[in-house]
């Protein structure tokens, strides 16, 4: 594996927090047959353009997650979901040099695995249906705001969980009305929450934070 990506080496030349892990990482994935690339703003690891894991910088540690991690027999139980609404991902998470360099033959085991999975065709099991529970305080602003409420019901199911997770995420009524206010534009234009609204992302429609080398009236 090889690489001429200025951003991949820049991530490793950043002497940041789990700098050394993610050295020693790099190194038992160079042992692999996956490739190297750079997306949403890490390193990630392909075979065949197809995604199979990507490195991701935590307080918690340097993680090396699994796109398709769910689908890992994890015979030894050690892949963490990255969160609770989590149905694929799954993640090997590392707090020292020592911690990867034991378990270099299981990251590499796993990557085989991944691979032989992508190549094999095996595709994710179909995600639950997700059935939207509009809270009193969004009932609300479906009355207030002329057109919210065909907006919204017509996001599609992954846009409109995007929402709800975030405006249900708190219990204090003030501030979930201060969520759904503040992206009433967002979703009357039809975009999700976490959708380019700047126009300027290389992974449109998600926003990969490019606005951010335009000035503030781009967004």
């Amino acid at each position: 594996m090889s690489t001429q990506n200025p951003k991949v080496e820049a991530f490793f030349d950043d002497d940041a927090i789990w700098h050394d892990e993610f050295l020693v990482l790099r190194d038992v994935l160079r042992e692999t047959e996956l490739t190297e690339e750079f997306k949403w703003r890490a390193p990630c690891y392909t075979v065949d353009g197809k995604n199979i894991a990507i490195l991701g910088r935590f307080k918690a540690g340097a993680a090396l997650s699994f796109f398709k991690g769910v689908l890992l027999k994890d015979e030894l139980k050690v892949l963490i979901s990255p969160g609770e609404n989590s149905n694929e991902g799954r993640l090997l998470r590392f707090n020292s040099v020592d911690e990867v360099f034991e378990a270099k033959d299981l990251i590499k085991a796993y990557v085989a695995e991944a691979i032989k999975l992508e190549k094999a065709g095996v595709k994710l099991p179909e995600k639950e249906a997700y059935e939207v529970v509009y809270s009193e305080e969004m009932l609300a602003k479906f009355d207030e705001t002329d057109g919210l409420q065909d907006a919204f019901e017509n996001l599609t199911p992954g846009r409109q969980k995007g929402y709800m997770l975030y405006f249900e995420g708190t219990r204090n009524s003030a501030t979930k009305t201060s969520r759904i206010e503040r992206y009433i534009p967002r979703i009357l234009n039809g975009k999700g929450i976490r959708d380019c609204v700047c126009g300027h992302s290389g992974k449109y429609p998600t926003c990969d934070g490019t606005h951010k080398d335009y000035p503030e009236d781009y967004y």
